[in-house]
């Protein structure tokens, strides 16, 4: 059996080098590499010995952050089986379209979303077991299975044939910005990844990892692998508010991280940051949508972590390209916004082209689409060869359908999703150059940019913002910051001000659809 490309490796690689290490604690019990190697092959083999379970079959799982979610993450495509991780802030009719799309055959619930897991069984054929997930809790009545049985209990070692194009994981996407598609992820895939990730957040046996970002997405479970095959101590954080976060961070001197702009906004906004000693926090990721630059600056002097800016996608595995260490801190001592607003150069191992509409090759400078190469990228979207053949030509570049350009020195900047841009009167509107001019005024705490109707120019700009608790700014007094630092054109038009934090994904982007559909909704009557 290779190791590259078998995601078995990680955790086979821990065993043998850092056995006796602490791979991470439930409540007082460490427990080390050893034990955890143990655990996740009784567990693969456990569900493989499930009747009518098979090689290549799909195990879905709706669950918070947990060590048992990082062990389904080893233990499923080490058993030759395909995880289906589901996003569990999709409504009921969403998660049951992705369960039948997908024809998960096991499902594994925790307590929170057991009910939902029991629903989705009842109404979904092809599930034909659930598996309770908790360790120590009171497992309910119709749980026949239980994640730390299969885990305890050493079981049948079923013979796997895995290359790195066997299927490991269907990662749903696009549940929040229309029907959602599976992206078949390979063994090879998400060993690629795991590469580019060490290279974009090294990490080291001596590191401590929070785990805050939901492991339902690619860029939670990223950091599952690469820092398995570096012996680090696994910290989990449940679910994401600033208070357990900063709390837990400094408990357990946690020493990486990767999160996205939303949740760094509400860590450096929270009043216990002030107090808590997070001297221990090295480096964190930053990814999932262009920050804004203030939150940036406001980052790097309140942190003592190096920022790294991540750029990628669910179909890339996610990773794509990464700032390099200190980069964010030079360019804002240096002024240098133009670098600020990048999202680092591609990963080792992975091509990017930024690329006109007719296919051409951009100059430094144009913007267009990014389209990418490498190992990483997905083997397609399941059950949709047409919308595969769509996003991945024949020569295997991906359509990321991101709108970007690259600096001189090779460095990459995003202005915005092609579907976000608006065009308000046949002039190009980037939202998180909006953005951006937003979040300097001092009052803005959340803002979101997207076009809305009008008769005259098609689309004009429109802001829904919140503002910090304690300060106050009007309407008017936001479009007169707007117009002092931008285009005419460009200014909001109309700006909407909010009491309550923006919509939020499961991955913390904020849902501009919808906010968006709400304008577009009672246009069309």
């Amino acid at each position: 059996m290779s190791s590259t490309g078998d995601l078995s490796w990680p955790l086979r690689r821990a065993a043998s080098l850092y056995g006796e290490r602490v791979a991470y604690a439930i409540g007082d019990e460490e427990r080390t590499y050893a034990t955890l190697a143990a655990r996740v092959a009784n567990a693969g083999d456990g569900l493989r010995s499930l009747p009518d379970v098979d090689a290549g079959d799909v195990v879905g799982v709706v669950a918070g952050n947990s060590v048992a979610y990082i062990e389904a993450w080893l233990a499923v495509p080490a058993a030759e089986l395909v995880l289906n991780p589901l996003n569990f802030r999709l409504a009921l009719p969403e998660l049951e379209f992705i369960v039948n799309d997908s024809g998960a055959k096991v499902l594994c619930a925790d307590t929170r979303w057991w009910q939902t897991a029991a629903q989705l069984a009842a109404a979904c054929p092809a599930v034909q077991h659930l598996v309770w997930l908790d360790d120590g809790e009171a497992a309910p009545a119709d749980a026949v299975h239980r994640w730390e049985t299969l885990a305890a209990t050493a079981g049948t070692h079923w013979p796997r044939d895995i290359t790195p194009h066997t299927l490991a994981a269907i990662s749903y996407t696009g549940g929040t910005t229309g029907q959602a598609k599976g992206v078949m992820q390979t063994h090879g895939n998400l060993w690629a990844n795991a590469m580019n990730t060490l290279v974009a957040l090294p990490l080291s046996s001596e590191d401590r990892y929070l785990h805050a970002s939901p492991m339902f997405h690619s860029a939670g479970a990223a950091n599952i692998f690469s820092l398995t095959l570096q012996g680090g101590y696994h910290v989990v954080l449940p679910a994401f508010d600033p208070h357990t976060f900063i709390t837990l961070a400094a408990e357990q001197r946690t020493t990486a991280t990767v999160i996205v702009p939303t949740m760094l906004n509400a860590i450096v906004n929270h009043p216990d940051l002030a107090d808590a000693d997070l001297s221990a926090w090295r480096v964190m990721g930053l990814g999932a949508a262009p920050p804004p630059l203030e939150l940036l600056r406001r980052g790097t002097e309140l942190l003592p972590c190096d920022i790294r800016q991540l750029y990628g996608a669910t179909e890339t595995g996610p990773h794509l390209s990464s700032t390099r260490p200190g980069d964010l801190r030079r360019w804002i001592a240096a002024g240098d916004d133009e670098h600020l607003r990048s999202c680092g150069v591609p990963d080792i191992g992975v091509e990017v082209e930024i690329r006109h509409g007719d296919g051409s090759v951009c100059a430094a400078g144009e913007v267009g689409e990014l389209h990418a190469r490498g190992p990483n990228v997905m083997h397609g979207y399941w059950n949709r060869p047409s919308e595969t053949a769509a996003a991945i030509g024949a020569d295997g570049w991906y359509r990321t359908g991101d709108l970007g350009y690259r600096l001189a020195d090779g460095y990459l900047v995003l202005v915005d999703r092609a579907k976000d841009m608006i065009i308000s009167g046949g002039e190009n509107v980037y939202t998180t150059e909006v953005e951006n001019v937003l979040y300097n005024h001092p009052a803005v705490l959340e803002a979101a940019v997207y076009g809305v109707p009008h008769n005259v120019w098609g689309e004009a700009v429109h802001a829904d913002v919140v503002l910090r608790p304690g300060l106050a700014a009007t309407t008017a007094e936001l479009v007169e910051h707007c117009r002092a630092a931008i285009a005419g054109f460009k200014v909001p038009r109309s700006i909407t001000l909010h009491g309550e934090p923006l919509p939020k994904s499961g991955a913390n982007k904020i849902l501009k659809r919808e906010l968006r559909d709400t304008h577009w909704s009672a246009a069309r009557g």
